[in-house]
């Protein structure tokens, strides 16, 4: 089974890395991305959109043979969920990493723009709960690696248009939140509950950390890849 890996913004398919011995032991061929424009200065990024982060993991899904599993990590949830709408039938399951599937005509989120990219705008930017469990060594770590990303991708919206995508079987690993804890706040999150409740076979996994479980508990992540994969 092939594994296309999304990574959220401002990461490449390097931050994947603790995931893929595993699942090659599991007998899969992972797939890790990483994403048009990433890294690259605003006079070749500008006119990248969300639409050609989502059409780059569907030309991964056409290369391969039968069906695939789509894994995408924060932000890049919003990518396979529009990859999951142009190819519903494609798709074995959508994994989502601490992250829940948007509902049409929503972006990621806003961040600061410098020199018309986005930076990654250093660890204080987000919340404490999120980052908790990044020690210092791995922090400067990771911060290393973050590319800038395209100016239009955060915000864009995205594009569903096949209802068929709630068809597909979908796992939601959450760092934090229980199932329970997770539907009590989509109950307040307006069209993203109504888009979760319309997913036909779902399940939440607690994974048990911040919203970085690749870099802060990489073992965790795997198994829980694998076994939603299987």
């Amino acid at each position: 089974m092939d594994i296309i890996l999304v990574p959220g913004l401002w990461l490449d398919a390097d931050s994947w890395g603790p995931a893929l011995a595993p699942l090659r032991e599991a007998g899969h061929n992972p797939r890790p991305l990483t994403l048009p424009g990433l890294g690259a200065p605003a006079s070749e990024t500008a006119g990248i959109r969300m639409s050609d982060w989502v059409a780059a993991v569907v030309a991964t899904i056409d290369e391969a043979d039968g069906q695939v599993v789509l894994v995408g990590h924060s932000g890049g949830g919003n990518v396979i969920w529009g990859a999951v709408d142009a190819r519903p039938d494609r798709v074995r399951r959508a994994v989502f990493v601490d992250t829940v599937p948007p509902p049409p005509g929503t972006g990621i989120s806003e961040f600061p723009v410098v020199d018309g990219v986005i930076p990654f705008p250093g660890w204080d930017f987000f919340d404490a709960e999120d980052v908790a469990d990044l020690d210092a060594p791995t922090r400067a770590a990771a911060a290393r690696t973050a590319r800038s990303v395209p100016v239009q991708v955060p915000t864009d919206p995205i594009a569903l248009t096949d209802v068929r995508r709630h068809d597909v079987p979908t796992t939601l690993l959450m760092g934090r939140f229980t199932q329970d804890e997770l539907e009590g706040y989509l109950e307040q999150w307006g069209g993203y509950g109504d888009e979760y409740r319309s997913i036909t076979h779902r399940e939440v996994v607690r994974i048990g950390s911040g919203h970085w479980p690749q870099f802060s508990a990489p073992e965790r992540l795997a198994e829980l890849l694998v076994a939603a994969v299987d």
